[in-house]
């Protein structure tokens, strides 16, 4: 009886691992620039107040959050482990 694995090619493997850092990083810089946007705000006015109507766009924040973090564990991660 023989048993097959699948397996994805190099190529593939390190396209999507490309894919995923650009992603992140570009999550993760989205996130720096709101919250200068953010922090500008605060400093002129005194406050900040963000509403959103849409709730696909606010699902889609949400998600990209979501994405955002899991992706900041996974590097802080990486380099935890690479110092030891």
């Amino acid at each position: 009886m023989s048993v097959t694995t699948m397996t994805l090619s190099p190529e593939f493997s390190r396209r999507m691992r490309v894919v995923f850092h650009t992603l992140g990083l570009s999550c993760l810089g989205g996130a720096l620039f709101l919250q200068a946007l953010v922090f500008s705000g605060i400093v002129q006015q005194g406050y900040f107040t963000a509403v959103e109507q849409n709730a696909a766009i606010l699902s889609f924040e949400v998600a990209l959050t979501v994405f955002a973090i899991i992706y900041f564990v996974y590097i802080y991660q990486r380099l935890i482990r690479s110092v030891r």
